[in-house]
């Protein structure tokens, strides 16, 4: 289109483009031959290119088309005064004044026309005549008014009375030099920047020869501007009347945006539409009006409202082909006015949709997060319109006749649609986790009943279900503090009674040996694979404390007063000893640990040699420096605190091998100096046997140890 090319060489002209903004004006007025500013415009360029014969056909085309138009006789008179016609050029511009009398470019043209024709052509003028003699061409106005910053100074009078005076009388230039504008407008003719005379550096009274050599090599001022000048740049390109009343509506529709926007800061929502709206009669090109009207609309709860903008916002967008972020401001703004108006499940979805589009278009934090909050406020309204009490209980009691005729899949079908019903009801949760435990589907049933026991931490039955599945699992300490919570709710609940007494046979159990390999090696992998084990073992804070429980009696003590402390201690030996039950079994140890529940102090041994690796030398003489001789007597130990049921073997010191007993060794005086333990006669599940522990005998072959 005609329109399309005459912007492209509009711009290119700005740029300084001249040959590209020509050709864009010729593709322009082949499609538009008849239009007058299309042929003032491409004259201008081809003044720029100094093409003045080309440049004056386009004028007297111009003038041709539109004999009343003032601008088309400013082209014809910059052509002839080029083409070096004064008189011409003279007669052009009264022409023009004729019809525009107040048009300061014709005046200024006419000006230097008649100067033109009065004063004959001066050459090789010096000093600041030179300089000056730049300020008498005809292409003065057209560049000062082609550079965007000096175009404002020829509204600013002052400003052109010193030109005029500089025109008049070229040696007054020095006068006005201290003026940053003429500066500025005596840089552009140079085409060179020029630095403010306060700004640059003192003269010397002799330059050095280097600078004699160049200011002899340096041609005269006039030769030196001529060679250096660029182009003459004309005036900025010509608008129709249509163009110039579009890019007022323009600007004052954006004037009344600036007032919608600081109305809508001020919460002042009915000023900030009535401006938005005036600004979208003046210009319905700018599609911002319409959201920004949307967002109003929004805060004052008027949805519908702000869904007809945004739906005539995305119209109107694809029309103008608008930035995509543009659209998908609109989209989002009617996906959150659908958002506000949605009464039901089925309402989010077209909101949803919207967001969607939204995103497509450009991909915005805050869009994704109202899509995110959309879904989720879908998911909690669908929640509440399907909660039904009655319809759970039905559903429920339908799942309990699947249950006892061993229907567990049909069974777990309608616990799920009774949760449905009621999400918040625990004894389904409890029932769907005993189904999931007759599959053997541990891990769903576990979720279940921890899900039961968060929504009723009283409801005894669930610990039932969640011990069980523990103990399925094979985790039998868990199950046992599992079995135990629920006994302080019910101390009398036979089902949690029988769970411990299981837990406690299992452990025993495995404790006397009585378990296979492959089922060991299962259990070693499964406690060290714990992730609440595995952060304790890596825990800086927990591996002092055990470096303190070896070496600094005191400091352990205080520890000992930390129940966090303790509990993490109590679950690391717990593990441990799950883990490593079976003590190793080598001809010619000096001792036998025959009891199991010895064995917690080998996994205490086992943790503190992970934290720090403890040498077995001096473990003989700590041995002999306590007052009882630990060999060949029973004994045990009073006053241990319940709290800490892992010190009740820690007598038995005593060992296994190697590099564990060391450090077994250390811990266990430790923590016994720190209780204040006293041993009597017998000690607590152990028996020692064989010859007394010497020194040369307390590190019999190494054991690797767990």
């Amino acid at each position: 289109m005609a329109d399309d090319a005459k912007a492209k060489g509009n711009a290119a002209f700005s740029a300084g483009r001249f040959e590209e903004a020509a050709r864009h004006f010729s593709d322009a007025i082949a499609l538009a031959p008849g239009n007058h500013v299309l042929y003032s415009n491409r004259s201008a360029a081809l003044a720029s290119l100094h093409r003045y014969s080309d440049a004056l056909a386009d004028a007297q085309k111009t003038v041709e088309l539109k004999p009343d138009w003032a601008k088309g006789y400013s082209r014809l008179g910059a052509a002839h005064l080029g083409l070096g016609d004064a008189a011409s050029a003279v007669a052009a511009y009264e022409k023009g004044l004729a019809l525009d009398p107040s048009n300061e470019g014709l005046k200024a043209g006419l000006e230097d026309a008649k100067k033109a024709a009065a004063t004959p052509p001066r050459r090789g003028p010096s000093g600041p005549d030179a300089i000056g003699q730049m300020f008498q061409g005809p292409e003065l106005w057209s560049k000062i008014a082609a550079d965007p910053n000096t175009r404002a100074y020829l509204d600013q009078p002052d400003f052109m009375q010193m030109l005029r005076e500089v025109q008049r009388n070229p040696s007054s230039l020095n006068m006005y030099l201290s003026d940053p504008r003429m500066m500025q407008v005596l840089s552009l003719m140079l085409n060179i920047k020029i630095q403010r005379p306060e700004a640059s550096e003192p003269s010397q009274s002799t330059p050095p020869p280097s600078q004699q050599q160049q200011q002899q090599q340096t041609p005269p001022p006039e030769t030196k501007a001529r060679e250096a000048e660029p182009e003459p740049e004309p005036e900025p390109m010509d608008l129709t009347d249509e163009e110039k009343e579009r890019k007022e509506r323009k600007a004052a529709a954006q004037k009344e945006k600036e007032a919608g926007n600081a109305a809508y800061k001020k919460k002042d929502f009915e000023t900030a539409i009535q401006h938005y709206t005036k600004a979208l009669e003046l210009d319905d090109e700018d599609i911002s009006y319409l959201t920004n009207r949307a967002a109003v609309y929004i805060e004052m709860g008027k949805y519908d409202e702000c869904i007809k903008d945004c739906d005539k916002a995305v119209e109107r967008g694809r029309e103008l082909r608008a930035d995509f972020k543009m659209i998908s401001r609109a989209l989002t703004r009617k996906g959150t006015a659908l958002v506000k108006l949605a009464k039901s499940s089925k309402d989010f979805d077209i909101a949803i949709e919207t967001f969607q589009k939204a995103l497509t278009e450009h991909r915005n934090p805050d869009t994704l997060k109202k899509l995110n909050e959309a879904e989720k406020a879908k998911k909690e309204l669908e929640q509440q319109e399907y909660y039904d009490p009655k319809l759970a209980d039905e559903e429920r009691e339908k799942g309990n006749e699947f249950f006892k005729q061993q229907k567990y899949p049909e069974a777990i079908k309608h616990y799920t649609e009774a949760l449905r019903r009621n999400p918040k009801d625990p004894r389904v949760y409890s029932n769907r986790a005993a189904c999931y435990t007759k599959l053997g589907a541990m891990p769903e049933g576990l979720k279940d009943a921890e899900k039961c026991l968060e929504l009723d931490p009283t409801f005894t039955k669930g610990y039932t279900r969640k011990g069980a599945i523990q103990f399925f699992m094979k985790e039998y300490d868990k199950a046992m503090e599992t079995y135990q919570a629920g006994l302080k709710l019910d101390p009398n609940n036979q089902e949690l009674l029988d769970g411990v007494r299981r837990c406690i046979e299992q452990i025993n159990k495995a404790n006397r040996g009585e378990i296979s390999q492959d089922e060991l090696q299962e259990r070693q992998n499964k406690a060290m694979q714990d992730p609440e084990i595995q952060n304790i073992l890596t825990d800086p804070i927990m591996r002092q404390v055990l470096i303190d429980f070896q070496e600094n009696p005191r400091a352990a003590q205080e520890h000992l007063k930390n129940p966090g402390v303790m509990q993490k201690i109590q679950k690391l030996v717990a593990a441990l000893m799950m883990a490593y039950s079976n003590p190793p079994s080598e001809a010619g140890d000096k001792v036998e640990c025959i009891q199991g529940s010895g064995w917690i102090v080998i996994a205490f041994a086992w943790i503190a040699r992970s934290a720090s690796r403890v040498e077995t030398n001096g473990l003989a003489g700590a041995l002999e420096t306590r007052e009882d001789k630990l060999s060949g007597i029973e004994g045990e130990i009073d006053g241990v605190p319940s709290a800490f049921p892992f010190l009740h073997v820690v007598a038995g010191l005593i060992f296994s091998a190697g590099e564990a007993a060391a450090a077994l060794c250390s811990v266990g005086l430790a923590a016994l100096q720190t209780c204040s333990l006293k041993l009597t006669p017998r000690l607590m599940g152990f028996r020692v046997r064989n010859e007394p522990l010497r020194a040369s005998g307390c590190v019999p072959r190494p054991w690797a140890g767990p």
